[in-house]
């Protein structure tokens, strides 16, 4: 005996429409994640460069009037700043790593000579622990070392070339956005704005989203701002311990600057940053002289305990006011999700989470109007 079931519009909706619908968004977001990033990283960017927009218009308004036209000339001008900074990085630190792995490489004869004794002491050595002929082991090792290496390299050339080129393709999207929010955020934001409160006779809502996303964006430029005093700092030391070095060593003095600029890129990078750009650092000192990177990781060492215990809290202060437990697993659920771009958004994002959570109260109360 067969029965029809009824059932209104409103739960038709409700038990199919609605899981589709779920469905279909997750879809979505899974499929537009490449592109989602790049936009989040691009607003990201574009907030972090709001304080040196703030401070080049200052610049303009003093001494050229108060037009509002200086918004856009404002934020061109320190978009290119930045980008020519971050080119002349790459200018100087590139040519001097490879210059100082080469000449490692060119006196790696001589060191091995020096340390071991050639050859012949390798192979006295290899008899007293029972290995007859140790340079022959030591020449085949590495000859399948370098025949698996060129394998690997011939058989991932194609795709090398293709994931290069990927990623000059998301570089180039990125900048252009970046530039692009820069220019257009403000403007975008107050049409939103305009948009939500129009026709609406309770504007506490809106106001209340205005507040939060302000604070947020604040949140944002303000821990790139001090993070980049800091990092400044730790690169200037850096330089100054690397030039003393110079003085009574065989390193070249020509590598203070990109060894202070390596240590201050690496410590935007929260937690870690500061442990691998000493440990590049290190071993750019190595090729040059072994006791050079000796002494630079003892006195490194002293001064990271000075700057992370009284520089570093003085300038920062209580910029973001997140526990130390909060900060390790942001940046530990970032790390992993995301990889190193996670870990290094992952504390504005919790300072943001932040926001929310103080300002839930003052939301929930002007929804109720």
């Amino acid at each position: 005996m067969s029965k029809v079931v009824e059932t209104d519009i409103r739960t038709f909706i409700k038990f199919w429409l609605v899981p589709l619908g779920i469905i279909g968004v997750i879809f979505f977001l899974y499929k537009a994640l490449t592109g989602l990033i790049i936009i989040g990283i691009s607003i990201f960017l574009a907030l972090a460069l709001k304080p040196l927009v703030r401070k080049v218009n200052d610049f303009f308004n003093r001494h050229f009037g108060t037009e509002k036209k200086h918004r856009n000339i404002s934020a061109v001008f320190a978009y290119l700043i930045v980008i020519l900074i971050i080119g002349a990085i790459i200018g100087i630190v590139g040519p001097v790593v490879i210059n100082e792995t080469s000449h490692f490489f060119e006196q790696l004869p001589k060191t091995f000579e020096n340390a071991f004794g050639g050859w012949e002491g390798i192979n006295n050595f290899g008899r007293s622990i029972g290995i007859e002929n140790l340079q022959m082991e030591i020449t085949n090792t590495m000859s399948n070392i370098s025949n698996g290496i060129m394998g690997a390299i011939g058989s991932n050339f194609v795709a090398s070339i293709s994931g290069v080129a990927d990623i000059a393709m998301k570089t180039m999207l990125v900048l252009v956005l970046t530039l692009l929010f820069l220019l257009e955020g403000p403007s975008l934001m107050n049409v939103l704005w305009n948009s939500l409160s129009d026709g609406s006779e309770n504007k506490k809502p809106v106001n209340a989203a205005k507040r939060v996303v302000a604070r947020m964006a604040d949140v944002v430029s303000t821990y790139v701002s001090h993070q980049m005093i800091v990092a400044m700092i730790d690169g200037l030391a850096c330089g100054i311990l690397v030039f003393l070095l110079s003085l009574f060593t065989d390193v070249s003095p020509s590598i203070a600057i990109p060894m202070g600029m390596i240590s201050m890129i690496f410590y935007m990078i929260p937690m870690f940053g500061q442990i691998i750009g000493a440990i590049l650092v290190t071993l750019v000192l190595f090729c040059s002289s072994p006791l050079a990177a000796v002494i630079f990781v003892i006195v490194y060492i002293i001064y990271a305990q000075v700057e992370n215990n009284f520089i570093a809290p003085k300038i920062q202060g209580s910029a973001l006011n997140l526990p130390a437990v909060v900060i390790l697993c942001a940046i530990t659920i970032g790390m992993y999700m995301f990889g190193l771009l996670g870990a290094i958004i992952a504390i504005p994002i919790a300072g943001c989470i932040k926001v929310l959570v103080e300002e839930y109260p003052n939301i929930r109360v002007a929804a109720r109007g």
